[in-house]
């Protein structure tokens, strides 16, 4: 069964008709400089409350960086803000040495080269894993050509390599819904690759996981830094001491701390308004 015959309900249409006809960005960020991502004096309020408060954060190319902070301290507010989804009161944002995000809608910033996965996995249930790698897939295309072309050998070897590095070779003939909440994690990772991202934005990845899901959770975040920037906010401490090269400490809009985990988990500032005495 080929994938057009495989869309079974008119919400998968309208989703794969949003996905993969997001309008073309040719802009890819600079990043000549080293430094892929730039936040500086970011201010966000909602009715008097400030979520961010001249908030201050840059992100090196090819860096794991986990962002850690009490419920509050602004973190959803930051992603929202790098992928386009909320808009500054005042500030700048840019990725790269050249790309505005500020000037960019969310789907220009997702062609610029920003995945974001949201702590909920939110993959095609009722598609196999191979198919939601393949709608997922970058390029300038149209729902007809991407439900009825037959994909070329370099496509199907690139859904492969991704399809392991995932870990989900040996599942790709199963439908999406059937997975466990941990493979759903990564089939949506997987789905971000293949749109060929510079930064990953990573929301709570190992909330609901088990352990040896955890522990691969891990393994893969790891390996995707350096090739690329990875950016994971996370409440977990086992974990983020497992992944962190580097943490910043978020609380009340702006950056209380930053450095390593040991560094951060030390700080008496830190301990008192997140990690407890």
């Amino acid at each position: 069964m080929n994938l057009a015959s495989s869309l079974r309900t008119l919400t998968d249409r309208e989703r794969v008709f949003e996905f993969v006809n997001r309008p073309p960005q040719s802009t890819r960020a600079d990043l000549s400089h080293g430094t892929i991502l730039y936040l500086e004096d970011i201010t966000v309020s909602f009715d008097g409350f400030r979520a961010l408060n001249a908030l201050t954060l840059y992100v090196d190319t090819g860096e794991l960086r986990c962002i850690i902070g009490p419920n509050g301290a602004g973190k959803t507010t930051m992603m929202d803000v790098i992928t386009g989804k909320t808009r500054p009161d005042t500030g700048s944002a840019w990725f790269g040495q050249n790309v505005d995000l500020l000037r960019l809608s969310e789907p220009e910033i997702a062609e610029a080269g920003i995945g974001r996965k949201f702590q909920k996995p939110t993959v095609f249930g009722e598609h196999s894993v191979f198919e939601n790698l393949e709608l997922a897939m970058a390029g300038d295309k149209s729902v007809w050509s991407t439900l009825v072309a037959r994909l070329s050998s370099e496509q199907r070897d690139r859904i492969a390599e991704t399809l392991a590095l995932v870990g989900l070779s040996t599942e790709q003939d199963r439908d999406a819904g059937s997975l466990s909440h941990g493979q759903k994690q990564w089939l949506e990772i997987g789905m971000l690759l293949m749109q060929d991202p510079q930064l990953l934005l990573v929301d709570e990845p190992v909330a609901g996981m088990t352990p040896q899901e955890v522990e691969r959770t891990a393994e893969l975040l790891v390996s995707l830094a350096g090739k690329r920037s990875v950016v994971v906010v996370e409440h977990d401490m086992e974990f983020v001491r497992s992944i962190a090269r580097k943490v910043t400490v978020l609380h009340e809009g702006r950056v209380l701390a930053e450095g390593s985990i040991d560094e951060c988990q030390n700080n008496r500032e830190v301990v008192e308004v997140y990690l407890g005495a």
